[in-house]
C-alpha cells in the first residue's frame, strides 16, 4: 500500500515549530538580557554597596570617657583599661553551664562572677558579649590564649574602665557608670539617629549624680574603623579609620579636700550638707551620708554588695542632700520674719509676749523648756528661738499667705540644680492639701494645722538643697540663682572651656533694712543666741540659725526624753549659717538625723565648713573625733593651713573594691601635715570666687599620690524598722 505524503503540509509544520522556538530562544536571552541589566544598572550601586558591605567591616571605637575633676583640678573619675573574658551565647557549641564550668579550670571564676554573669544576662540578648571576668592578669590572659580553641564564643576583650580614686568620698554627687539596661535601650531607640550612632559600641552609661546628668558631655564622640574581611569573616587590612574623641572634662565647683572633711566630720552619722556661694550659685560642698563606693559597679556590682546596699535601713544609696526631705525646724524662723516683714504682718520692733505656750483652741502648743522668754521682737525671737512668736505669726498669715511667700525661695519645688532626681518636699496649702489627699476629711484644711508651720514643723518637709538655697537668696538681700556643681566643661581636643554659669532667676524683692534685721539676728545667734558656744573665738562674723525637728510626733500631755526613745524616733539635728555677715561668700544648711539639739550636733560641723572657707582653718584630728562623737562647741586647738594638709589616699585602678572594703573603715580622711604631700596639695579654700578661667591650654590636672591606704567604708546598722506615728495636732515641739 503506497504511503501519500503531503510535504507542503510538513514544511509549514516545520516553519512553524522554527518559529516557535526561536521565540523561545528570543524570550530566554531577552529575559537574561534584562536581568544583566537590572543588575549592572539598574541596582549597580546597590549591589555595589552590599558586595563593599560584605567585604568591609565597619567597628566602632569606643571614646575614652571624660574626667571628673573638681574646682582645683584634682581628678575625682578617670579610666583605665583591662582585660575581660566574655561570653557571646549564641556562638557557643556547649551548654553555657558546662563552658563556664571549663573556663573555671584555667581561669579562676567565683561565684560572685557568676552571679553578675547570670544578673546581666537578663538585660542582654543572646548576640551580645558579656563579661564572666573582669580585670584580668598577664598570666590569665596568657593561660587562657593558649587554650582559646576550646571554647568557641568566648574571647578576651581589651575594655575601658571608670575608676573612681577616692572611693565613697563624694559618691552621690559623682554617681557611677553601669551597663545599659533593656528601658535604657528602649529609651535610646527615640533619641536621633546621629545620637544613637554614637552610643555603638558602647556598653556602660551613667546612673547617678554628675555621671547622669553630663552623660552626653562625658561620653565622646564614638570614632570606627573600617576592616577588609574573608569570606570567612577574619580581618586581612584595615582600610580606613577615624579616630573616637575623647569625652569633655568636667570641672565641678566642688572642693574635694572641704567634701572630705566634712563626710569625716559626719563619722558614721547619717545626714547631709549643702554649701552654696551665694553670689554665683555655686556648690561649695554637696554631702551625703552614709554613703557608697561607686567603684562597685564598675563592670556590674555583685549580689552580696548590692542586697548590703539595697536593704540596709540607713539607705546609703539615697542622696539625702538632693532626695531627703525634713521638716526645717526653727531654721525656717528667718524665713517667717522676712514674710512677716514684707507683708505686713510684724515690724521689727514690735513686742510679742512669750508665756511658754500658745493656746488656740483647746489646743495647746507647749515652747521650748518650762518657762516662756517674755516680751520678745523680732530680733530676740530668732536669737533665742522663741515658738510661741511665730505660732502666733502663722496664725496670722495663714496657710496660703505663708506659701505664697515660701513659694519665692524655692520652698516646695526644685531648685533647679544641675543633678538628676531632686526632690521638691513638701510647702502645704489649701490647695496642696487638696491635691495631696483622697479622702473629703483629709482634703479639708484646718486652722489647728496652720500653727506648726511657722516653727517649720506640721505638713513642711524640705531638702537641704532647698534650705541652703533658700538661705543664700535670703541673706544675699533677695539675689537668686539655680544651684550649679558644675563650673566649667573644657573640650580636651581644642582646650576650649565653657563656663557653666549659674542660672540667675529674677530677684526678690527685698528692702536691705529688712535683710539687715534678718542678718543683725541670726548674727546674734552666734553670740549670745543658742550657738554662742559653738562660735566663740570665731575671728570673722557669721549669723545662723539652730533647729531640732521633729521625727516623730509625741502627744500634748507628754514631754520629749530622748534616752527613752530608740535612736530613729529621736529628734533630728539642723543648722543654717552663712559668712562673712555682710558680704556673704557661704551659705549653708545641714542635718545629721536623730541627733537632738542643733547646737549639739549640727552647728558644730557648720563652725569648721566655715573656718576651712573663710579662714582657710582645718581643724585638728582632736577636734574632729570629738565633733563625730556629737559633743563639739569651739574648735580645740589652732588647727592647720588648708594648703598644709594632704588630700586624702586615692584607691589604685584596678584595685577591686569588694576586696578593699573589708579593712576600709580602719582608714581616716584626716592626715598630718608633711612637708612632702602639702608640696603636691593644690589650695583648696574656695575664698573669694574666681573669676572664670579665659579659654586656652588647660593647666596639668592634678591628682594625688596613689596610697595603699584604703577609702573609708560605712559600715551598715541593723535595726528594726518601725512606721513611726503621725504627728498628733496640737503637739508640735521645736527646740533652737
Amino acid at each position: 500500500m503506497t504511503e501519500l505524503r503531503n510535504v507542503e503540509q510538513e514544511i509549514d509544520q516545520f516553519r512553524v515549530r522554527l518559529i516557535v522556538a526561536a521565540l523561545v530562544v528570543l524570550c530566554c536571552f531577552g529575559l537574561l538580557l534584562a536581568r544583566l541589566f537590572t543588575l549592572q544598572v539598574i541596582k549597580f550601586d546597590e549591589l555595589t554597596t552590599q558586595a563593599e558591605n560584605n567585604r568591609i567591616a565597619v567597628v566602632p571605637i569606643v571614646p575614652n570617657r571624660g574626667l571628673i575633676v573638681d574646682r582645683n583640678g584634682v581628678v575625682l573619675a578617670d579610666n583605665y583599661s583591662a582585660y575581660t573574658l566574655e561570653i557571646t551565647r549564641s556562638q557557643l557549641e556547649d551548654d553555657l553551664e558546662q563552658v563556664i564550668d571549663q573556663l573555671g579550670e584555667v581561669i579562676e571564676i567565683q561565684s560572685r562572677d557568676r552571679r553578675r554573669f547570670k544578673r546581666l544576662m537578663g538585660d542582654s540578648k543572646s548576640f551580645e558579649s558579656i563579661p564572666i571576668r573582669t580585670k584580668l592578669s598577664d598570666e590569665e590572659v596568657a593561660r587562657f590564649t593558649a587554650q582559646r580553641y576550646r571554647f568557641p564564643g568566648v574571647e578576651i576583650k581589651a575594655r575601658l574602665f571608670r575608676n573612681y580614686p577616692y572611693g565613697e568620698l563624694g559618691g552621690h554627687v559623682l554617681g557611677y557608670i553601669g551597663r545599659i539596661n533593656q528601658r535604657e535601650k528602649d529609651d535610646m531607640a527615640d533619641w536621633s539617629d546621629e545620637d544613637q550612632a554614637n552610643y555603638r559600641g558602647t556598653d556602660v552609661i551613667g546612673k547617678l549624680g554628675i555621671e547622669q546628668s553630663y552623660e552626653r558631655d562625658l561620653h565622646g564622640t564614638t570614632g570606627f574603623e573600617e576592616v577588609e574581611t574573608s569570606a570567612g569573616g577574619h580581618p586581612v587590612r584595615r582600610l580606613r579609620s577615624e579616630p573616637a574623641t575623647p569625652g569633655n572634662t568636667v570641672r565641678l565647683s566642688i572642693d574635694i579636700k572641704l567634701q572630705a572633711l566634712i563626710e569625716e566630720l559626719f563619722g558614721t552619722r547619717r545626714g547631709a550638707l549643702v554649701a552654696i556661694d551665694p553670689r554665683n550659685g555655686e556648690v561649695l560642698a554637696f554631702v551625703s551620708k552614709p554613703g557608697f563606693d561607686p567603684n562597685l559597679f564598675v563592670g556590674g556590682i555583685d549580689q552580696d554588695s548590692w542586697k548590703e546596699l539595697n536593704e540596709s535601713l540607713d539607705k546609703p544609696m539615697l542622696n539625702r542632700a538632693l532626695r531627703g526631705t525634713y521638716p526645717p525646724g526653727s531654721t525656717y524662723k528667718p524665713f517667717m520674719a522676712m514674710a512677716a516683714l514684707v507683708t505686713g504682718k510684724r515690724t521689727a520692733g514690735q513686742v510679742i509676749y512669750d508665756n511658754g505656750f500658745f493656746m488656740f483652741g483647746n489646743h495647746r502648743f507647749r515652747s521650748h523648756g518650762d518657762g516662756g522668754l517674755g516680751a520678745v521682737d523680732m530680733t530676740r525671737s530668732i536669737v533665742q528661738s522663741s515658738n510661741v512668736y511665730y505660732y502666733g505669726l502663722a496664725n496670722d498669715m495663714g496657710v496660703d499667705l505663708i506659701h505664697d511667700q515660701m513659694d519665692l525661695y524655692s520652698f516646695g519645688r526644685k531648685t533647679g540644680i544641675d543633678l538628676e532626681g531632686e526632690s521638691t518636699g513638701d510647702l502645704p496649702s489649701t490647695e496642696w492639701k487638696r491635691n495631696k489627699y483622697k479622702r473629703p476629711e483629709q482634703k479639708r484644711w484646718y486652722a489647728g494645722e496652720t500653727i506648726s508651720l511657722g516653727i517649720g514643723q506640721g505638713y513642711n518637709n524640705f531638702t537641704m538643697t532647698q534650705l541652703a538655697s533658700a538661705m543664700a537668696t535670703l541673706v544675699s538681700g533677695g539675689q537668686r540663682f539655680e544651684p550649679r556643681v558644675v563650673r566649667e566643661i573644657e573640650n580636651v581636643v581644642t582646650r576650649e572651656r565653657r563656663t557653666v554659669s549659674s542660672h540667675a532667676v529674677s530677684p526678690l524683692d527685698l528692702k536691705p533694712e529688712h535683710v539687715a534685721v534678718i542678718r543683725r539676728a541670726m548674727h546674734g545667734v552666734t553670740q549670745t543666741g543658742t550657738s554662742t558656744r559653738v562660735f566663740a573665738g570665731a575671728p570673722y562674723q557669721s549669723g545662723g540659725k539652730t533647729g531640732t525637728a521633729q521625727a516623730v510626733g509625741i502627744r500634748q500631755n507628754e514631754k520629749y526624753n530622748a534616752s527613752k526613745l530608740a535612736d530613729y524616733q529621736r529628734d533630728h539635728s539642723l543648722y543654717t549659717a552663712f559668712a562673712p555677715l555682710d558680704e556673704p561668700r557661704i551659705a549653708l544648711a545641714v542635718i545629721v538625723e536623730n541627733a537632738g539639739f542643733g547646737a549639739e550636733a549640727a552647728a558644730p560641723i557648720a563652725r569648721r565648713v566655715l573656718d576651712y572657707v573663710i579662714s582657710g582653718v582645718y581643724p585638728t584630728p582632736e577636734d574632729i573625733a570629738i565633733v563625730q562623737k556629737g559633743h563639739g562647741s569651739a574648735p580645740i586647738g589652732a588647727g592647720l593651713p588648708v594648703a598644709s594638709v594632704p588630700l586624702p589616699p586615692t584607691r589604685a585602678a584596678g584595685v577591686d573594691a569588694e576586696s578593699t572594703a573589708a579593712s576600709a573603715a580602719a582608714s581616716a580622711l584626716v592626715f598630718p601635715a608633711s612637708a612632702a604631700s602639702a608640696a603636691s596639695a593644690p589650695a583648696s579654700a574656695p575664698g573669694p570666687a574666681a573669676p572664670p578661667t579665659p579659654a586656652g591650654p588647660a593647666p596639668a590636672v592634678t591628682t594625688a599620690p596613689t596610697a595603699p591606704t584604703r577609702p573609708f567604708r560605712w559600715v551598715p546598722r541593723r535595726m528594726p524598722d518601725p512606721v513611726p506615728p503621725a504627728p498628733v495636732a496640737g503637739a508640735s515641739r521645736s527646740t533652737p
